[in-house]
């Protein structure tokens, strides 16, 4: 029983000491300059895709 109350402290005394800790920083964000590339990427395929939506509706618009 000793070793299993002195095991239950120590993890009572860890959960306190984590808890009273502050916040780290943020990590840094590494892969910031990719994600906003591909951000950019995706919005001109949006566009790139409307465009040609509309292309084909005035193609479709003609041929009637």
């Amino acid at each position: 029983m000793k070793h299993s109350a002195a095991i239950g402290l120590s993890l009572a005394v860890a959960a306190l000491a984590l808890a009273g800790c502050k916040p780290s920083a943020p990590p840094p964000q590494i892969f910031k300059t990719q994600t906003d590339a591909l951000e950019k990427a995706k919005g001109v395929e949006k566009q790139l895709q409307d465009a040609q939506d509309r292309n084909r509706a005035a193609e479709e618009e003609q041929a009637k």
